[in-house]
């Protein structure tokens, strides 16, 4: 075994990406396909560990595996418009921001139904009522 090689618990350790999670990404193409010793234990180096930290973050910045694929195509091309970055980037914004307000709308209608219930011994209770209504 080279130097650089790395089995699996040492890549998760140094990349923060759960071993399980690992073994995803390579099987939906994130990461490449690991080295393989005579035994079947995956090899890992410096570069797999880069590329996992970059999914890591991408994902704690709420992207998709989709749009992290996206995103590692055009962080691997070094020929790349940084337009076309930009662009992903400002497209998951938008969808942050849909986000944040269907969060602040559920959060409002929360408030109201907290705010009127009595929260004492009775049996009635406006939440459980909203929440067992027909949907609007």
């Amino acid at each position: 075994m080279d130097k650089e090689a790395m089995n699996i618990g040492q890549v998760a350790k140094a990349s923060g990406v759960t071993a399980k999670m690992i073994r995803h990404y390579e099987s939906i193409g994130l990461l490449p396909p690991a080295r393989r010793t005579e035994a079947g234990y995956r090899l890992y180096g410096s570069q797999d560990i880069r590329v996992l930290q970059f999914i890591h973050r991408g994902r704690a910045l709420g992207f998709s595996l989709d749009q992290i694929a996206d995103l590692l195509a055009l962080w691997q091309d070094k020929g790349r418009a940084s337009a076309d970055v930009r662009r992903l980037a400002r497209s998951h914004i938008g969808e942050l921001d849909r986000k944040i307000g269907e969060l602040e709308a559920m959060k409002r209608t929360l408030e109201t139904l907290a705010a009127s219930c009595h929260g004492d011994q009775r049996s009635d209770c406006p939440i459980l009522d909203d929440l067992a209504a027909p949907c609007h």
